[in-house]
């Protein structure tokens, strides 16, 4: 509901206030819209959203079938419908309420043990993936993926979080239930550390329940995503100057079972929700 009392702003020339809400955040811009009508006027101004835009929009332009009429349009178009960079191995998007970069690496820029015998992984092709490839566990002991990327891809001055993007098929057999190790950490700097689960514990009676809650309490368990994937994350770091290598790590290999029934989408960066 926009607000019917006048401004003292109002008196303000529009581009003036224009100006004003470029060096805000797009969800301060749209909280401004309500202030007064001639707020409303200079939040839809290019003036704003150009600001909230990353330096290489107009090369994201022709990866979409449609023309944009304002600047605001093309801003949201890259929030809601993430575009492939870097020949198809990377996805890329603005989270909506602060305009930060986010990413996702297709398992093609990471190093996976064995990822390039079809016995033990094998690249598959699914309509709800963003690419036109991902990498499908079918058995391997020994399970290692990792890799990372340069930080100029991300937001300076801003905490990321990682995740890694599946899903799982016939429960994931040897993997979905036992921890996994991973890490996340800025090259040339101690790595954070954790477990992850793929499912989560399974059920084995009362008499073990709680041996089993001192084993899992701290072994991080996936989330259901609004796109129909799992994801769980890796760790958290800073990045500070845009001018690091990130690299992450998920591995099994304490356990001698064969380990099948994941599909990985890929490895998501994205600002970190404040805890």
């Amino acid at each position: 509901m926009h607000a019917t009392m006048p401004s003292p702003f109002d008196s303000l020339p529009v581009d003036c206030i224009s100006t004003i809400i470029s060096f805000t955040s797009p969800r301060d811009a749209c909280v401004a819209a309500s202030i007064s009508k001639t707020f409303e006027s200079a939040v839809k101004s290019d003036t704003v959203w150009e600001k909230f835009l990353p330096s290489e929009y107009s090369s994201l332009i022709p990866q979409y079938s449609r023309v944009f009429t304002s600047k605001k349009e093309l801003y949201f178009a890259l929030c809601d419908d993430p575009v492939l960079i870097e020949e198809g191995k990377k996805s890329f998007w603005l989270e909506k309420a602060s305009g930060k970069r986010c990413i996702m690496l297709s398992l093609k820029e990471s190093s996976i043990t064995w990822g390039t015998s079809p016995q033990y992984w094998r690249w598959i092709s699914i309509p709800e993936s963003r690419f036109e490839k991902i990498a499908e566990l079918l058995n391997v002991c020994w399970f290692d993926i990792g890799d990372g990327m340069h930080t100029r891809y991300l937001s300076p001055r801003t905490h990321y979080s990682v995740y890694i993007v599946f899903k799982t098929k016939n429960g994931c057999p040897n993997l979905g239930d036992s921890p996994v190790d991973v890490g996340v950490g800025l090259v040339g700097q101690e790595p954070s550390q954790k477990l992850i689960y793929f499912i989560g514990p399974p059920g084995r009676g009362r008499g073990r329940r709680r041996r089993r809650e001192t084993e899992t309490r701290d072994v991080t368990r996936p989330e259901a995503r609004e796109d129909g994937w799992m994801e769980a994350e890796l760790g958290e770091f800073y990045n500070d100057s845009c001018c690091d290598d990130i690299s992450f790590s998920i591995i099994k290999t304490n356990t001698p079972h064969w380990k099948s029934g994941l599909i990985v989408q890929g490895i998501e960066f994205r600002p970190a929700k404040i805890r």
